[in-house]
């Protein structure tokens, strides 16, 4: 195990009982760490928890056979109880809140904001691995020709690292979600020879590999030499030699960390940083991630909530491109088909839409929303919703457009469909709509679900539509990149994964074109289905401008389509069930029981990890959970006969066995007293430590 339990990260563990009938003041003891970072807990519990009195005082004794107790002054590792005591009237017995147990179990040395409601869906999803860590991963290249130092091109990234906040983030999932800011982060960048891994290798490996959240560093950086057979030129780039050698550059991010346009902008830093020598000048650039969160923090809730009251999509929507079917055999993974409307055509469709008031990229959403129609087989009017990817980059928020960042967000259009009605009116009306949306980019989906009702988690739409603007270098950066011999071209996203059905994605390339891109999980789509529903907006986008009469109707553009086959879809694959306990060690005669919890998010190994290192007399059990907390009476069962239960969860299981502790605490009463043990997030070897120290603190007040 490691030793080092002072540095920034390290992971807390607390031991907590829940209280009595007749006890308000909760008692929570604080495992392994040295003074200074039991009261940096203290502290912020205090600071952000006014509602509760904090008194931290030294734990009395060691536990037993575990490292001594820092004397007082030391500053060695310790154990202290934290002693929390509401002030004003409260229910006996009250939850530690999620918002509580997430300032507890966060590392004590660094900041931690809240994340928004976008983030936490995509965390949720994440650490699910839902379609498997590749899924939330995105992908943006470019070709870098002429001299490239690559100490320079190093220390330009990790001088980026240490003035962009965002860079130095990670994510702790322990109790509700934050995001954890690091005094420090490496950035990692590394070099590959073309004879070391074909490009398409490289893009579906980097991507494979995914990310570990707790780990600052969500963003990383490749290097590609191109072939000498291909560019001509005489070798690879030099560590300090600048020969003019082609390479392509990959930069690899995580989709809760960052948007496209937030990865962009930290590119473009990127290139300031390489021109100014490889430091880029003054301190951490604002506004930042931190800034963004404190306006969250003081925005208004009212008018959202009754406009999602009624804007949410209503019972009975067409939400589906597709038909229900049946797959012959469920794929893996994000398929990918493109298309391309030509420069001309693309310029026809601009003047179609622009001369009825409205842009291109509502023509799209009218095309879209005629699919979601045909696809649901009713006649007459018909809502249909699918959600639109806002920039969030125009909020009121001073300098929001530069900062990097999650700001981008889905959110669900509903407009109706009248087959009678002129097709002009339905383009003002998804004109209208996406105006009336932007108001409220910065609204999560879980936001949207509680204004209207819906249950959590439940699907708001299974499409999305994101219209990409072109972002290019400034002029003059591009001129300075030139001065120095540098060609940088435009990046261009590898096209990352969704997590819908599938997602409709379209921007203008160099030509003037306008690229569609259906990304679509192949769990749910065949290759064949996604290629018609994209060949099918094609062929409207096409037919649309030939269509000029204000008379033409929205049953008159579905006939386009003409016989041609509504795409299929499958249902998702249906939910797993909790695994029975299994025993992991038997334990001594009469020993007390240790239940290890598992959900979605846990470090691989870590239990596994402790009980290599853990050597208590009590029998351990695991119980592995898809849900969200442990089944009714499954822990009462476990009991039988012992004298104490102690429910372990490591980071995001934490607050499950806590919940899970309270109610059997409650149930059973003080004949089975019952602990829990919680723990923040780490890497196996931390969270088995942190596990450890836990338990030797539970067995110290058995004796």
């Amino acid at each position: 195990m490691r030793s080092d339990h002072s540095r920034a990260g390290a992971v807390v563990a607390v031991v907590h009982e829940p209280p009595g009938a007749h006890d308000r003041t909760f008692v929570l003891e604080l495992c392994g760490l040295p003074r200074t970072d039991a009261e940096a807990v203290a502290a912020r519990v205090a600071r952000r928890h006014r509602s509760y009195d904090v008194a931290l005082d030294e734990a009395p004794g060691p536990p037993r056979g575990g490292a001594a107790h820092g004397a007082p002054g030391t500053g060695g590792p310790g154990r202290y109880l934290l002693r929390l005591t509401p002030r004003g009237p409260a229910g006996s017995g009250a939850p530690l809140s999620d918002d509580l147990l997430a300032d507890l179990l966060a590392p004590p040395a660094a900041g931690t904001l809240a994340v928004s409601g976008h983030q936490r869906a995509l965390l949720a999803a994440a650490v699910a691995g839902q379609g498997g860590p590749g899924r939330y991963v995105e992908q943006i290249h470019w070709e870098w020709t002429g001299p490239l130092d690559l100490t320079r091109f190093v220390t330009s990234w990790q001088s980026l690292t240490e003035r962009e906040a965002v860079l130095r983030a990670s994510f702790d999932m322990a109790g509700a979600p934050r995001l954890v800011l690091h005094e420090h982060a490496v950035l990692e960048v590394v070099r590959h020879a073309h004879t070391d891994v074909a490009w398409d290798e490289l893009l579906r490996r980097d991507r494979d590999r995914g990310f570990e959240l707790y780990r600052p560093g969500l963003l990383r950086v490749s290097l590609l030499d191109r072939p000498p057979a291909t560019t001509g030129a005489a070798g690879a780039a030099g560590g300090g030699g600048g020969r003019p050698v082609p390479v392509r550059v990959l930069v690899t991010y995580h989709r809760a960390l960052l948007d496209e346009r937030g990865a962009r902008l930290l590119v473009r830093q990127f290139y300031r940083s390489y021109l100014a020598g490889g430091v880029l000048p003054g301190a951490d650039r604002r506004p930042d991630i931190r800034d963004y969160a404190h306006w969250l923090s003081r925005q208004d809730v009212a008018a959202a909530r009754e406009f999602w009251r009624a804007g949410a999509p209503p019972a009975g929507a067409a939400v589906s491109p597709a038909r229900p079917g049946a797959l012959p055999r469920r794929g893996e993974g994000t398929g990918r088909v493109r298309r391309r409307l030509r420069a001309p055509q693309a310029s026809r469709l601009r003047s179609w839409a622009a001369g009825r008031g409205a842009g291109e990229s509502s023509a799209l959403h009218v095309v879209w929303a005629l699919l979601l129609y045909r696809a649901a087989g009713t006649g007459g009017p018909l809502p249909v919703a699918f959600g639109v990817h806002l920039s969030g980059r125009d909020l009121s928020l001073r300098g929001a457009a530069g900062i990097p960042g999650l700001l981008g967000n889905p959110l669900p259009m509903t407009v109706t469909v009248d087959p009678a009605a002129p097709l002009v009116d339905l383009l003002l009306r998804v004109r209208d709509a996406a105006l009336d949306l932007s108001a409220y980019a910065w609204v999560g989906g879980d936001q949207v679900r509680r204004w209207s009702g819906r249950a959590p988690g439940s699907p708001l739409t299974e499409s999305t539509v994101r219209f990409d603007s072109r972002f290019e270098p400034p002029v003059n950066l591009r001129a300075e990149l030139a001065a120095q011999g540098i060609g940088a071209g435009v990046a261009h996203s590898a096209g990352g994964a969704t997590a819908l059905p599938i997602t409709l994605a379209a921007h203008h390339d160099s030509e003037g074109c306008l690229v569609l891109s259906a990304l679509y999980d192949r769990a749910r789509f065949t290759d064949t289905d996604a290629s018609d529903a994209l060949a099918q907006c094609l062929h409207l986008l096409r037919g649309l401008p030939d269509h000029p009469d204000q008379t033409f109707t929205v049953a008159d553009a579905l006939r386009l389509l003409g016989t041609s086959q509504v795409p299929a879809m499958t249902a998702p694959p249906a939910a797993g069930t909790p695994l029975a306990p299994a025993v992991l060690r038997a334990g001594e005669p009469g020993a007390d029981l240790v239940c290890l919890l598992t959900v979605p998010g846990v470090t691989p190994g870590a239990y596994d990890t402790l009980l290599r290192q853990y050597e208590g007399p009590e029998r351990i059990v695991s119980l592995t959970l898809t849900g969200g907390q442990v089944p009714a009476g499954t822990l009462e069962e476990l009991l039988g006969e012992r004298r104490r239960l102690t429910v372990c969860g490591a980071g995001p299981a934490g607050r499950v066995a806590h919940a899970a502790a309270r109610r059997t605490a409650r149930e059973t009463g003080a004949a089975a007293p019952v602990a829990v043990v919680m723990t923040g997030t780490g890497d196996a070897a931390d969270s088995a430590r942190a596990l450890s120290q836990a338990l030797q603190a539970v067995r110290a007040r058995s004796t």
